[in-house]
């Protein structure tokens, strides 16, 4: 008896993650137009800032609103550019966006001809889907010497494995990830990933994929309790040379959406 409602609990279909959430306040920026030069480039729109810098801070952020990443770059720092790039739905997409690093590095020259200036820092960030642009930049070697930071806002997920071990997260799509996490733990770069705890179900979650990020680099998950930006609830911490991953409460569309809307808190914390 015990044994066939096991079985039939193993079948049902998973059900989504709530899309309200109704505990935390979910504070959202507010819309307002940034001023500056914009340029609409062969992938993205670039928004330099009015002044003559010859050297500007670039935020390279991929998927959602482009002016919530406008809005976070403007609080981390007047002077930085923002080329914000919003091409739909769903990692591929992302992914075949930037192709190969050689797409990335010909839209930095790119940014850097219509702005006249030279870029320095340069992050790259990204919320939820966005994270399939970042995997191709980091594979390609070039490409990783002209980011300075990654910022993955809730924004790494993985395959899960098939065959003798199923249902364990697939390491090979987050390779890239994990050897620029080892440049940043090593103080050679920075990164800073943050999650949520959804739970899509049908792939690795963010909290999963941080969790081999974290047993690969051998850096111990630390439980805490505090406020973070925008009322979200941080729960876990961990760290090492300028390495940092952070862990949110939450597992609703509204506590995902709090990660972009941070954005600009991880910028300052970057």
């Amino acid at each position: 008896m015990v044994t066939a409602i096991l079985l039939a609990m193993l079948q049902l279909p998973q059900n989504p993650s709530p899309m309200t959430e109704s505990t935390r306040d979910h504070i959202r920026l507010q819309q307002a137009e940034r001023p500056g030069t914009r340029h609409t480039l062969s992938l993205g729109i670039l928004l330099v800032p009015p002044g003559k810098a010859r050297i500007r801070p670039l935020v390279v952020h991929f998927h959602g609103a482009p002016w919530v990443a406008e809005t976070a770059a403007a609080k981390w720092r007047k002077s930085a550019a923002t080329l914000a790039v919003q091409v739909g739905s769903g990692s591929a997409v992302y992914q075949k966006a930037i192709g190969t690093g050689e797409r990335f590095r010909r839209l930095l020259n790119e940014a850097e001809g219509q702005c006249a200036c030279v870029f320095k820092p340069v992050y790259v960030t990204s919320f939820s889907a966005g994270y399939g642009a970042i995997r191709e930049i980091l594979r390609d070697q070039e490409s990783v010497k002209r980011v300075d930071g990654v910022i993955l806002a809730d924004s790494l997920h993985a395959s899960y494995t098939t065959g003798d071990k199923p249902g364990s997260v697939d390491g090979a799509g987050l390779e890239p990830f994990l050897s620029y996490a080892r440049l940043a733990a090593a103080g050679k770069k920075r990164m800073l990933v943050a999650h949520s705890e959804v739970f899509p179900g049908t792939y690795a979650s963010t909290t999963e994929a941080a969790g081999y990020l974290l047993e690969q680099l051998h850096i111990q998950r630390k439980p805490v309790l505090r406020w973070g930006a925008l009322g979200m609830q941080q729960v876990s911490n961990a760290r090492k040379g300028r390495f940092q991953l952070r862990g949110f409460a939450g597992n609703s569309a509204p506590d995902h959406v709090d990660h972009f809307h941070a954005l600009f808190a991880w910028l300052k914390a970057l």
